[in-house]
């Protein structure tokens, strides 16, 4: 049974974002309910948004000139990740309304995103909050927590050495937290003013990248690690070197890419150049995280358990939401930004 509904909502929208899409953005204060909510799919649901959180994949695809401009419908919503509440459930849909509930949504090219009132989830993408969660803190989950765990959990165990370039973001702050869940020795690059942060949620050993090559002080450890989860994607060097400080068996994580055309041939040329030539001496894997219900509900629970704990840099109001997506790009975040939706 659905709750009552308005016919118009409040929504951040945009129609070209080719010119920075925190420039392009307004919020019309009547738009259109999400066409599937008074027809959900079987196992989706319409959740009234009350917290959203920004990942650069929120800006960076709408302002690829392409893509942008004919992948997204317009006029489109941006956001993936949120957190709130079930006004109305699927016909096969477990969710309750009036239930908490947080995720991500499944495609980044959706035209109807979580910067509005209401938005249309999928079953994988729709987890229960755990008691004594706030939706603020989950819906930092999304996108960033959901890599963390898909680039470490299944890549290690209880004892094992795990490096992570970049610490201090949201992905690495998730990354840290997680992989001391799982009971690895964690070793992070960080700026000298996020190390306290970093050591806080759980860092063993901090390089602080303004002080001391990464390359080096990894080379110069003695220690090997089980794996990279590069969080950040600038240094090539990191990986065509890893060789020297990883086990043999050790992969190689990639989520962060810079963009242009140069960074696309590196990362084209990881998969593709032979050992013996010259190419990488470990196994590369670029990640694309994938929509898990498993994985949120264990995210979850070690936040319910208070073994993860998201970081908030800030907390936007949501008519504020340009200038959230300003401050997500001066890529000196620590953590989430947020955005108070409703």
């Amino acid at each position: 049974m659905a709750a009552s509904l308005p016919s118009t909502m409040k929504a951040w929208q945009y129609t070209d974002a080719s010119g920075g899409l925190e420039k392009a953005l307004h919020l019309n204060t009547s738009a259109s309910l999400p066409p599937t909510g008074t027809s959900l799919g079987s196992e989706q649901a319409l959740v009234e948004v009350e917290y959203a959180s920004l990942n650069p994949v929120d800006y960076k695809l709408p302002e690829i000139p392409i893509v942008g401009r004919l992948a997204i419908s317009k006029p489109a919503t941006p956001g993936l990740d949120y957190a709130g509440r079930v006004v109305a459930a699927g016909s096969h849909s477990r969710l309750k309304v009036g239930q908490m509930v947080f995720g991500k949504l499944d495609n980044p090219k959706q035209q109807f995103g979580t910067l509005a009132e209401y938005t249309v989830t999928p079953r994988a993408g729709t987890v229960p909050v755990p008691d004594g969660v706030s939706a603020e803190d989950a819906a930092c989950v999304g996108v960033a927590g959901l890599t963390a765990y898909q680039c470490i959990t299944p890549n290690v165990k209880s004892g094992e050495n795990v490096f992570i370039n970049g610490g201090s973001g949201g992905t690495g702050t998730f990354g840290i937290q997680i992989a001391k869940a799982l009971g690895c020795h964690v070793t992070v690059t960080c700026s000298g003013a996020n190390e306290a942060l970093c050591r806080k949620l759980g860092a063993d050993q901090v390089i602080d990248y303004q002080k001391q090559d990464p390359v080096e002080a990894l080379k110069s450890s003695g220690k090997k690690f089980d794996l990279v989860v590069d969080n950040v994607g600038m240094n090539s060097q990191l990986y065509y070197q890893c060789h020297h400080f990883t086990k043999a068996t050790a992969k190689y994580v990639a989520v962060g890419m810079q963009p242009g055309l140069g960074a696309m041939r590196d990362l084209v040329t990881r998969f593709i150049w032979p050992t013996w030539l010259g190419g990488g001496q470990r196994k590369f894997v670029f990640l694309m995280a994938h929509t898990d219900y498993n994985a949120y509900a264990q995210i979850g629970q070690w936040m319910a358990e208070g073994k993860v704990k998201p970081v908030i840099d800030e907390v936007f109001a949501m008519e504020d939401v340009p200038n959230a997506f300003e401050k997500l790009k001066t890529g000196r975040a620590k953590g989430k930004v947020v955005v108070k939706v409703h």
